[in-house]
């Protein structure tokens, strides 16, 4: 294990002044199959999960500067998404150097997209603990650059997206209500449904008409399991 957790750091290039927080940050909560006083990287994973998702808004806002609400949330959904951590752990064989239990072991746990994306998360809490702002900041350009990089090319809007994949599925084409207006005058809050028979509505919300239906389709999209 101690070998794999120097390829580790040697992946990421990074390495750990407190070696017990490295250590916590890949102990799934498997490991002692149930032994009291194991500490698994769970309440890292909270920390973490924070820290990339600061970064990447950080990171989208000053990339886009002219994109809206509407525009910047699918794209950080992508990047932080379970299934965009769990490629990143693979990237680093993070998998690899994780203790879990033998039942874990043998079920492919250091395979599994959950447990990956969420090891992937403590890990970032660790690196940000340890080594503070810049180095976390080092290791998600480094992993995160090019994906946000592959984002400058101009995605397709999700109500385009969505009245597309409708068609190919044979679904009826979506239709949008405004449902509520709120919020004061100076900073409305607009409501929208989407339906797309025989599917259940979506809904929505932003502060334009437009980015309220743009947000409704992307629900609908990610629901049914669309990547956005």
């Amino acid at each position: 294990m101690a070998d794999e957790k120097a390829r580790l750091e040697q992946r990421i290039g990074y390495t750990f002044q407190d070696r017990d927080l490295f250590d916590r940050a890949l102990t799934h909560a498997s490991y002692g199959d149930g032994r009291k006083g194991v500490r698994s990287y769970e309440r890292l994973e909270f920390l973490g999960d924070r820290v990339l998702g600061l970064m990447t808004a950080e990171a989208l806002f000053k990339l886009f500067d002219k994109a809206d609400e509407g525009a910047l949330a699918p794209r950080l959904n992508s990047l932080v998404r379970k299934e965009t951590c769990a490629d990143v752990s693979r990237e680093i064989g993070l998998g690899e150097a994780l203790k879990m239990g033998r039942s874990e072991d043998k079920g492919g746990g250091r395979d599994k997209t959950s447990i990956l994306g969420d090891a992937c998360e403590a890990l970032i809490a660790a690196i940000y603990l340890d080594g503070g702002r810049p180095a976390v900041q080092a290791f998600y350009d480094r992993f995160w650059g090019p994906k946000i990089e592959a984002l400058k090319a101009k995605p397709k809007d999700p109500k385009s997206a969505l009245q597309e994949w409708a068609a190919r599925v044979g679904h009826a084409a979506p239709r949008y209500t405004l449902t509520e207006r709120s919020g004061p005058d100076h900073r409305p809050v607009f409501t929208v449904e989407v339906f797309v028979a025989p599917l259940d509505p979506a809904v929505g919300e932003g502060g334009s008409k437009q980015a309220a239906e743009r947000h409704a389709a992307t629900t609908l999209l990610k629901r049914e399991g669309q990547h956005v």
